[in-house]
């Protein structure tokens, strides 16, 4: 899909998608915590969707959103509102970020290089926006490593994409990799289902 069939594909789930927040909460929330809950500074929230990393970052960080989807930005912008926050929203391609080199402490974002047409475009992007000392934090979703449940996945992968513009069997660390980005930490979870990292900007990536 290309960047306009994706904002189209999300202007009909948007409000769907913040209503199930609570969904969301129950099954992902602790790896948002983890990843996102000691992140400082200057922030860019990645693909910020309806806003559902918000509620994982600390008291003070100097919020700045981005999403290719104006009805995605609408509901973050009722997130913002939830939790008394304060942040920025901007409407956004991630493979093409509006943003000079090295202007965010921390960049982060969540199940979001599924749906990139070139994810390898956008990490390099993140990286090119963070600052040398800083940090990337990703919470991403792919294969199994369960049988069973890859296989349903392999089985369903190309209705999936057609309808939500999601590649539900990548790798993501095949795509960190690609993008020469440093791992710091990574870990897996849900039946292998969730991966996240710790990534360190600067080393490889067309910085």
């Amino acid at each position: 899909m290309s960047v306009s069939d994706i904002a189209d594909s999300y202007a009909e789930y948007a409000d769907c998608m913040h209503r199930l927040e609570w969904l969301d909460r129950a099954i992902i929330g602790r790896y948002r915590q983890a990843r996102f809950g000691d992140v400082d500074g200057r922030v860019l929230d990645v693909a910020c969707g309806t806003g559902t990393n918000f509620q994982y970052l600390p008291d003070g960080v100097d919020l700045v959103g981005i999403d290719i989807s104006p009805e995605m930005l609408a509901n973050a912008g009722k997130q913002l509102a939830e939790q008394g926050m304060d942040g920025t929203l901007r409407e956004m391609d991630a493979q093409d970020l509006e943003f000079p080199d090295d202007s965010f402490d921390a960049v982060i974002s969540a199940l979001s290089t599924c749906t990139f047409p070139d994810p390898v475009a956008a990490l390099r992007e993140m990286n090119r926006v963070c600052k040398p000392e800083g940090t990337i934090r990703l919470v991403e979703h792919g294969r199994s490593d369960v049988g069973p449940i890859a296989r349903f996945q392999e089985w369903r992968a190309e209705a999936h994409y057609a309808k939500m513009g999601c590649r539900w069997t990548q790798e993501p660390s095949d795509v960190v990799a690609e993008a020469g980005l440093g791992v710091l930490e990574t870990r897996t979870g849900l039946f292998g289902t969730i991966t996240t990292f710790e990534l360190s900007p600067g080393r490889g990536g067309d910085r």
